[in-house]
C-alpha cells in the first residue's frame, strides 16, 4: 500500500492531528500517527472494503460529537431527486 510519509510529516509540522488506518504490523505509521485504527492484513484488492467500515464509524461518531443529525443529512433530498 502506498503511504506518503512526507505528507504525514507536513501535517505534523503544522500541528495537525493524524488519524491513520493501518494494517496489522505497520509500526512505522503507528509511531507517526496520533491515533490509529488497525485492520487485518489482506490482499490489496480487499483493502478498500476493510477501510470503509472504520471510516463510516469514525464519521458517524464525529457527527454525533458535533451535534449533527446523522439520520437526516443536509441536502440529501437535492442529491436524490435532482437528475
Amino acid at each position: 500500500m502506498y503511504i506518503a510519509f512526507s505528507n504525514i510529516q507536513e501535517i505534523k509540522s503544522r500541528s495537525g492531528k493524524i488519524i491513520a488506518i493501518v494494517t496489522e504490523g505497520d509500526v512505522q505509521v503507528k509511531e507517526m500517527a496520533d491515533h490509529y485504527i488497525e485492520i487485518p492484513e489482506t490482499e490489496e484488492a480487499f483493502t478498500p472494503l476493510l477501510t470503509t467500515i472504520p471510516l463510516q464509524l469514525l464519521s458517524y461518531h464525529i457527527a454525533l460529537m458535533l451535534g449533527k443529525n446523522v439520520d437526516q443529512p443536509r441536502n440529501l433530498a437535492k442529491a436524490v431527486t435532482v437528475e
